[in-house]
This record gives C-alpha cells, sequence and structure tokens, in this order.
C-alpha cells in the first residue's frame, strides 16, 4: 500500500480518532488506526469496541491496502513533520516508512486481520438532526453525566422521543444522583421504535458526538442498529454501543410544587458563585443562599481558611429561605446559558432547587440542596 497526502490533512485525520483509540493497552490492536487507501481517498478507522469511527479524506493513492498502526505515535510523527505532502508506504511484514521533505521513518505496524469489524449500515432509518442544535443540547445536558464507573446506567445521556406534543420533542437528560439537566428540541417524528421508548448514549460516545456537531454545518443523521446508534454525517460515521440498563424515572425527581421563585441575572450570578467558592470546602463546594425579599445573600464558610458573604439584587417576594447547595453544580448550569436571566424555584430549605432560564421552554436543571 502507497499513498501521499498533504500533512494538515493527514494530521486532522489522526487527530479526529486520539479520543477513540483504547489507551489501556489491554488489547493491542485497539491502540492502533486501521488505514485503508482506494479509489483516490484513505479510510481511517478506530475502536475500543464501545465506539468506532470511520471517515474518508482525499490522498493520491500509488497502490491500494490496508494496514493498522499505533494512533498515538503516527499522530506524533505527522504533527512535528514539515508542512509538506507526506508519503506512506506499507511493505510486506507491515513495516511502514514514512517520509516527508528529508526526514524518514520506519515504524512497526500490525496485521489488518486482527483489527476488529467494523459494522456498516446501509438500510438502517436515519433522522436528520442539525449539527447546530445538538451541538447545544450536549452542551447543556453534558456536565450532569455521572462519572462513578459503577452506576454504570448513568455514564452518559438519555435520548427519548416525545410524541405526546403537537410538536413531537427531542428529549435529552443527564444526573448522577446529585443534579439533573433536562433539555428538549423539537424534531419531525422519525417513526423510531428505539427512540421512542428512550436509549441511552454512552459518556464516550457524546464526546465523539459532540466533536462532530462542531465540524461544520452539515446535517447529522441518527439511526440505530442491533443495540448501537449510528451517526453520519459528510464522509464520517459513529458507531456506538448503547448503555445496557434503564434510565432512572427523572420525571419524579422533577419538583412540582416549589412554589417560591427568585429571577436572578446570569452572569453577576455566576461571578458571586465563583468568588464564594473560593473559600468553600475543596470536596463539597457548598455554599449558602439566603433568599430576602428582592435580595440573595451567598455566604461560605471553611473553618480552616474562614468565610466569604456577598449580596445580590434580584427580583424575589416569597419569605426568606435559606438553603445549601454545591457552588460548582449551580455554575455549570449558568456556564451554559444564552439567556440574561434564569428562575430558581424552591420550597424550603430541604428540597431540591428547580432552574429555569427566564422565557426558554426547553431546558430546566434541579440541584440537591446540602445541609452546611
Amino acid at each position: 500500500m502507497q499513498f501521499t497526502i498533504e500533512k494538515e490533512v493527514f494530521l486532522k485525520s489522526l487527530s479526529r480518532i486520539q479520543g477513540i483509540v483504547e489507551k489501556r493497552n489491554t488489547i493491542p490492536i485497539l491502540s492502533n488506526v486501521l488505514i485503508e487507501a482506494g479509489d483516490g481517498e484513505i479510510f481511517l478507522t478506530a475502536t475500543d469496541l464501545e465506539v468506532g469511527m470511520r471517515a474518508s479524506y482525499p490522498a493520491r493513492i500509488s497502490k491500494p491496502g490496508k494496514v493498522t498502526v499505533a494512533a498515538k505515535k503516527l499522530f506524533e510523527i505527522i504533527k512535528e513533520l514539515p508542512d509538506r505532502e507526506v508519503s506512506f508506504l506499507a511493505k510486506e511484514n507491515c513495516w511502514i516508512e514514512i517520509r516527508c521533505g528529508k526526514a524518514m521513518f520506519n515504524i512497526v505496524g500490525l496485521s489488518p486481520d486482527e483489527f476488529p469489524f467494523f459494522p456498516y449500515p446501509e438500510k438502517e432509518n436515519f433522522v436528520p438532526l442539525d449539527s447546530t442544535i445538538i451541538k447545544e443540547m450536549i452542551e447543556k445536558t453534558a456536565f450532569s453525566m455521572s462519572t462513578d464507573e459503577s452506576k454504570y446506567n448513568l455514564n452518559g445521556i438519555f435520548l427519548q422521543l416525545r410524541s405526546d406534543q403537537e410538536e413531537p420533542l427531542l428529549r435529552m437528560v443527564a444526573t448522577d444522583g446529585h443534579r439533573l439537566a433536562l433539555t428538549e428540541r423539537g424534531l419531525p417524528d422519525p417513526g423510531i421504535a428505539d427512540l421512542q421508548k428512550g436509549v441511552i448514549f454512552p459518556r464516550k460516545g457524546i464526546m465523539e458526538l459532540r466533536k462532530m456537531a462542531e465540524e461544520g454545518e452539515d446535517t447529522l443523521h441518527l439511526g440505530f442498529m442491533d443495540n448501537n446508534a449510528v451517526v453520519k454525517k459528510a464522509k464520517t460515521i459513529i458507531v456506538m454501543r448503547l448503555v445496557d440498563g434503564e434510565f432512572p424515572d427523572y420525571s419524579r425527581v422533577i419538583p412540582k410544587n416549589n412554589e417560591y421563585s427568585a429571577t436572578i441575572s446570569c452572569d453577576p450570578f455566576l461571578h458571586v458563585l465563583r468568588r464564594m467558592a473560593v473559600l468553600s470546602s475543596e470536596k463539597s463546594k457548598g455554599v449558602k443562599l439566603l433568599l430576602k425579599p428582592d435580595l440573595l445573600e451567598i455566604s461560605s464558610s471553611n473553618p480552616e481558611l474562614g468565610d466569604a458573604r456577598e449580596e445580590l439584587e434580584i427580583s424575589y417576594q416569597g419569605p426568606e429561605i435559606a438553603i445549601g447547595f454545591n457552588a460548582r453544580y449551580l455554575m455549570d448550569i449558568l456556564q451554559v446559558q444564552t439567556q440574561e436571566r434564569i428562575v430558581l424555584l424552591v420550597k424550603d430549605n430541604l428540597s431540591p432547587g428547580l432552574l429555569r432560564p427566564e422565557g426558554d421552554g426547553y431546558f430546566q436543571a434541579v440541584v440537591m440542596p446540602m445541609r452546611l
């Protein structure tokens, strides 16, 4: 196999798969990228057996063929080469010769026969999705995904199509048990049964989907095959294994009777929380919110460091309520808002707080209270 390719194109293609290749080296071939050459383009495939990606890029093919090579090492080599055409030659014993200008590398590859089979969907029913909307929906929920490996059914985002409305809505929900984020957007009903009952996309798949959505304005296409989600965009395809297990009944967590509402400007609120978090406990990041008519007092205290307090003018007419929250959770919510003001709905000092951007009926977040 032999081809020449622009350094910039090759570097972009290798950079794109770095998040997918297996880092732990339990199975050596999974830290490799499969490179196939033919018909004026090269195909790069990477997988960790849970999330896989295949994409094609233009190249001048002298001799078709395929080989696998260590993805990280190849990326590091190409990154340091001069900005010229790169010549790639795979020899019969799986050794690979890379030339660029006066630089030459010989590196060891592995047989492509060992590389896992990459499923290629042919007749799946795909639904078109707007890249910008998907990127925004992921941003508004991804921070609430659990990082606790034992809670495997919370290590991702739950996607569901709600057809019980006048306009079908695609809903994304993420929770780690301490907080929850939910967003939804209108979507033509594609009639895909998997979406209507709901599926859990894994964390790694969500991160790759976000990168895919950020690349240009092309439409994403989502489909399902066996127990996998398939996402296509231009010449790139991602296949990810769906998370087994039931997503919790999140509707029970969303407070229905939080009667006291405070309207707060997002930007000042975010900056006050950042200041107060400096003196909060490193582990819990706890801050106290004291709601008074038209005033919010935010304070933090740490026996080893001291305490801090700051007031913020807000719109609030309820009784005085003091409630503790993890400042990091509140900041995560505020950082993804595009609206100027957010509404905090509370019931008492022991019940979860509900946050909704003013004038945006598509997003809501729940944060569990803390005892301070």
